[in-house]
C-alpha cells in the first residue's frame, strides 16, 4: 500500500539574490546561519526559520521512513508564489523552482511527485510553465487563493484552468495573502484564522463562479482540510437562499450540490473535525495532507488519519486511493 502525503513544502538549499538580480523588491532568500537550518529572509526582515528538512531530499525520505510515508508530493512555500513582482520575473523564479522540484522527483522517483508554480497574474506565461511542468513529469500546479486579492473565478484565469484540465494536471490550491491579514497581525492570527478564510474564499469562488461547471475534469484540492467551509457550508447556503439576487448573480446552483465536486486534504488538526470532513465529503475526496516540515502542520504526518477511529477502507482513501485521483496517477 502507499502512503501518499499530498501537502508537502520545498525549497532549494541555495537561491539566488533576486532583489539584486532584478533591482527591486523583497525577494526571499536564504540565509544559513547553522549547518541545518536557515532563515527565510524577505529583504532584511526574517520570515521564517526553516530546518533542513525543508531542502534536503535524503533527510526527508529518511522522516518519512519514520512517520510510515511512502511518498510525499511536493511544492513550493506559498511565500515563493511571488504574484506581486514582474511577470516575467516570476516566470524566472517559477522555472528555477519547478526545476529543481523535477530534479529531486528525477532523482528519487520512488519517494516523491511534483507540483509547479507559474506566474498567475499573466496567464499567457503561466500557460507556458505549465506545459514545460507538464514535460518535466510534474502532476499538476499549487495555486494561492487569491492573485492580488483578485479572486479565482476572475475570467483572467479562465486560459489556465482551461490548460490544467487540458493537460491532465491537477491543482492544490493554497491560502496565502490572507484577506485582512494587515488588520491582525497580532496573535499569529493571519494563520490561525486568515488561512482557513481564505480557502473558503477560494472554494466559494470555484462555486459561486461556476468554475467547476466550466471545467468538469478539473481536479482541484483544497489545502486545510477546506478551511472552514465544510463548517460554515450551512450558512453559505442559507445565503444563497435567502438572497440570490446578492449570491446566485453567475450561478444558480446550490453549493451543496458541488460536495465531491472537489478533495480536500485532512490537515485540520483534530480528530472529530476530521471525522465530520469525511462525513460530508466522504473519504473518497479527503487526501493525506500534513504541511511538512513546518510547525502549524502534523508533527507526524499521518498520525490524525491514524489515530482518528476510522475503518481501515477509510484509511486507503485517504493514503492511497484519493491521491491517486487528484493526482491522475
Amino acid at each position: 500500500m502507499s502512503y501518499i502525503d499530498c501537502h508537502t513544502h520545498i525549497i532549494p538549499e541555495h537561491l539566488p539574490d533576486f532583489s539584486k538580480q532584478f533591482g527591486y523588491g523583497d525577494f526571499i532568500h536564504l540565509q544559513h546561519h547553522t549547518p541545518l537550518k536557515a532563515w527565510m529572509m524577505r529583504g532584511s526582515q526574517r520570515f521564517r526559520e526553516i530546518d533542513a528538512n525543508c531542502w534536503n531530499p535524503e533527510l526527508r525520505i529518511a522522516e518519512m521512513q519514520q512517520h510510515g510515508i511512502t511518498h510525499q508530493v511536493l511544492c513550493t512555500i506559498p511565500v515563493m508564489f511571488n504574484y506581486w513582482a514582474k511577470p516575467a520575473d516570476t516566470l524566472y523564479i517559477s522555472q528555477f523552482l519547478n526545476d529543481h522540484i523535477a530534479q529531486v522527483c528525477k532523482t528519487h522517483p520512488n519517494s516523491f511527485y511534483g507540483l509547479g508554480t507559474v506566474p498567475m497574474q499573466d496567464s499567457a506565461y503561466a500557460i507556458k510553465e505549465l506545459e514545460r511542468c507538464k514535460a518535466l513529469g510534474l502532476r499538476g500546479l499549487q495555486i494561492g487563493s487569491n492573485v492580488n486579492q483578485i479572486n479565482l473565478n476572475d475570467s483572467q484565469f479562465y486560459d489556465i484552468f482551461e490548460a490544467c484540465e487540458s493537460l491532465n494536471m491537477c491543482l492544490l490550491i493554497h491560502p496565502w495573502e490572507m484577506m485582512g491579514q494587515e488588520h491582525m497581525s497580532k496573535y499569529w492570527l493571519p494563520w490561525l484564522v486568515g488561512m482557513p478564510a481564505e480557502i473558503t474564499r477560494a472554494i466559494c469562488s470555484f462555486i459561486f463562479g461556476g468554475i467547476f461547471d466550466r471545467y468538469p475534469k478539473l481536479r482541484v484540492c483544497f489545502a486545510h482540510g477546506g478551511g472552514t467551509f465544510l463548517s460554515t457550508l450551512g450558512r453559505i447556503e442559507h445565503g444563497w437562499s435567502c438572497r440570490p439576487d446578492l449570491v446566485a448573480v453567475d450561478n444558480p446552483k446550490p453549493p451543496s450540490s458541488y460536495l465531491g465536486h472537489f478533495w480536500v486534504d485532512s490537515h485540520v488538526c483534530d480528530k472529530a473535525q476530521l471525522q465530520f470532513t469525511i462525513q460530508k465529503l466522504e473519504s473518497k475526496k479527503v487526501v493525506q495532507g500534513s504541511d511538512y516540515p513546518f510547525p502549524l502542520g502534523e508533527a507526524v504526518p499521518g498520525e490524525l488519519v491514524r489515530q482518528s477511529d476510522l475503518t481501515a477502507s477509510v484509511q486507503t482513501d485517504i493514503f492511497e486511493h484519493s491521491p491517486a485521483a487528484w493526482l491522475g496517477l
